[in-house]
């Protein structure tokens, strides 16, 4: 029979392994966390190998994502549909074994992780959404809901400052079933770490109220498991579990080294490892009585079948509930909702309210969350500014019960935060802030376009109209930027028509994220006719039309006003334009070619109109076009006078439309 350490030794050999084929990898902290996989995977982790997506399973998190071969040699060894052909092309063209765990690509795979610091901060908005739906399902003696999240990090992840907003939070919440162990290695790339980083992480855990278990030998399983036992036992408080390990263990030569920490280990010391370790098996070879100690597949069966028994004893007791939970597990949406989207959209525009975008997605906000109870809205200390509450949403501080978050000022936090409760499932997470604050959740959103989440971020104060704050609050090139980016959504509405409609695309949107633009200051209602209404979710449509056009002004948000003063004053020179309103240029560019030629037609000369940077509008325009835009920083003043500086009057668009013709 196979000990724990042999079954440790596979994680070992098989990390070596990858890494010496692909010639290149991070053998190290598989190597050095070998133990501590092995008691999670194998004693703790409630998980099905043949059903990855069970929905009361333990999340497992490798924040450290470089160390993905740990993960990999996991998925494989305990049953998952991960065959070894597939550990033998770590790190190839479309194998399931990327780099970096990659969400989607490989059964069993929560998150992506790689970018340090978000796979914990992803796994505490896990977390958080398993206090939540356990707080709204769960009945006296009926638990649907009640499962771990555990999380492997390393001093890089503890490094980059997320971790601080997260790990924070987490405390505050009181997240009694969050479990991290800290590859205490004392190891990163430039070598040993005392150069640059000597916090006194215990200390700082405690500070934030979390359960602290310090001091423990990441190589003893027995010391592991008594940790993990003791953490367990603390319910009202996450726990971190600081493990001293050697990076690269069993490596004779390179272990406890930086040499180890991303690099092939070589032949020879592939050789030598295997006689230190007493691994006397082939590359890729992996023994059946060791397979047999890690086969997770009937356990894991046996657990979900109870789960399931479990669901439908509350199933019959509380059936609606029951639905309910399927649906939003499944991410379903409800069963009127496009009839009660038609409806919401009409009564706004009956309304014909002129507002603030921020104010419109406000109102849509309250005409759409009575049938999605998914709904879980916040904000990063702004929601007075952002408008992201609504009529009888309640906020959560720190209990268990709410479907509205104050995150504090952490923008990357609440980003990456509410990334991971989309990948948890059962929630439609939302949050908002400047839009000049998306700067700091960049590479959160991205992160949500890259794993195609449905996260919707709500982004006000949207350009140089913001006014007085100045140029470091005034967004210039953050709407441009954000359309760069794949699979991500990007709507600037003109009125509260196009901010209801911009809504019901976001929550409609199954692959990715959605980011909402919205206006500091009131923008004109815009009467259309229902054809116009209906085209709005194609991302760009004719809003007001001129026979015999010349010029097409295309513009967006602030500037669709605009763009209709300039068509009268150009109409009353005897120059007819078309003005197209294009809220989201990914929608239009996914219309076929006729509905584009239909709104854009060829041959004649189109002006675009935005309060941004121009380049991206030149795709549009073409060359023989113009663009009417902001390339430079804004300026401290009031908005009137600095759209009246930076050029947006109907006298600078007409000008800017006789100069194309």
């Amino acid at each position: 029979m196979a000990t724990r350490t042999d079954l440790a030794n596979a994680i070992r050999a098989l990390a070596m392994d990858a890494v010496e084929q692909a010639k290149s990898g991070h053998p190290g902290a598989p190597m050095g966390m070998a133990e501590i996989a092995e008691v999670v995977w194998n004693h703790h982790l409630r998980h099905n190998p043949a059903n990855p997506h069970w929905p009361d399973r333990d999340r497992f998190v490798l924040s450290n994502g470089h160390g993905s071969m740990l993960l990999y040699a996991l998925l494989h060894l305990t049953g998952y549909d991960l065959p070894m052909d597939e550990l033998k092309r770590f790190r190839q063209l479309h194998s399931r074994t990327p780099g970096h765990p990659e969400y989607g690509y490989t059964p069993g795979v929560e998150t992506t992780t790689g970018p340090l610091g978000q796979g914990i901060t992803n796994a505490v908005g896990m977390a958080m959404t398993e206090k939540l739906l356990a707080a709204e399902f769960n009945k006296p003696g009926h638990e649907i809901v009640n499962h771990h999240t555990y999380v492997f990090l390393g001093d890089g992840c503890l490094m980059e400052g997320i971790s601080h907003e997260a790990c924070a939070l987490a405390g505050t919440w009181g997240l009694g079933k969050l479990i991290a162990f800290w590859d205490d290695n004392g190891i990163s790339i430039d070598g040993h770490v005392e150069g640059w980083f000597t916090d006194d992480t215990p200390k700082r855990f405690e500070a934030y109220g979390w359960h602290v278990i310090a001091g423990v030998d990441g190589h003893d399983a027995v010391a592991v498991e008594a940790a993990v036992q003791a953490a367990k036992a603390v319910t009202d408080k996450p726990t971190m579990i600081c493990c001293k390990t050697i990076i690269g263990k069993g490596s004779p030569n390179k272990e406890g080294t930086h040499d180890v920490h991303g690099a092939a280990l070589g032949a020879q010391e592939i050789i030598d490892t295997r006689k230190h370790i007493g691994w006397d098996h082939p590359a890729f070879e992996i023994p059946a009585d060791i397979y047999e100690g890690w086969d997770a597949r009937t356990k894991g069966e046996g657990l979900e079948r109870l789960w399931n028994n479990k669901f439908a004893e509350y199933a019959a007791a509380f059936p609606a509930e029951a639905a309910e939970f399927k649906r939003r597990m499944a991410g379903d949406l409800p069963a009127n909702w496009n009839e009660h989207l038609a409806q919401a959209v009409a009564a706004i525009n009956a309304k014909g309210e002129t507002v603030a975008t921020r104010k419109a997605s406000q109102i849509a906000i309250n005409a759409l969350a009575p049938v999605l109870p998914e709904f879980l809205g916040g904000s990063a200390d702004l929601t007075g500014s952002n408008l992201t509450n609504w009529t009888g949403c309640h906020h959560v501080h720190g209990n268990s019960t709410g479907n509205y978050i104050s995150y504090g000022v952490r923008e990357f936090g609440m980003s990456a935060i509410m990334n991971g409760m989309a990948l948890h499932g059962g929630v439609l997470p939302f949050g908002g802030t400047f839009l000049m604050f998306s700067e700091y959740a960049r590479n959160a959103l991205r992160m949500a376009a890259l794993m195609k989440q449905r996260v919707i971020w709500v982004f006000t104060h949207d350009s140089i109209g913001l006014g007085e704050d100045g140029p470091t609050h005034q967004p210039v090139e953050q709407t441009a930027t954000l359309r760069m980016m794949p699979n991500m959504d990007v709507w600037r509405p003109c009125d509260t028509v196009e901010t209801i409609v911009a809504w019901g695309q976001g929550v409609q949107k199954r692959s990715g994220p959605t980011s909402l633009i919205l206006s500091r200051q009131n923008l004109a209602f815009m009467p259309r006719d229902e054809a116009a209404i209906a085209n709005i979710a194609k991302g760009g449509y004719v809003l007001k039309d001129a026979a015999n056009a010349k010029v097409v002004l295309i513009a967006t948000g602030s500037e669709v006003e605009l763009a209709v003063k300039a068509q009268e004053a150009l109409a009353a020179e005897g120059i007819a334009a078309r003005v197209v309103s294009m809220p989201c240029t990914s929608a239009f560019d996914r219309q076929d070619a006729a509905y584009q030629a239909s709104v854009l037609p060829k041959g004649i000369v189109r002006v675009a109109v935005e309060a941004g940077v121009s380049d991206g509008w030149r795709k549009y325009v073409g060359l023989e076009g113009a663009v009417v835009g902001i390339d430079t920083f804004g300026e401290s003043a009031p908005a009137p006078d600095l759209f009246k500086h930076f050029g947006f009057t109907v006298d600078n668009v007409v000008k800017a439309v006789k100069g194309v013709l």
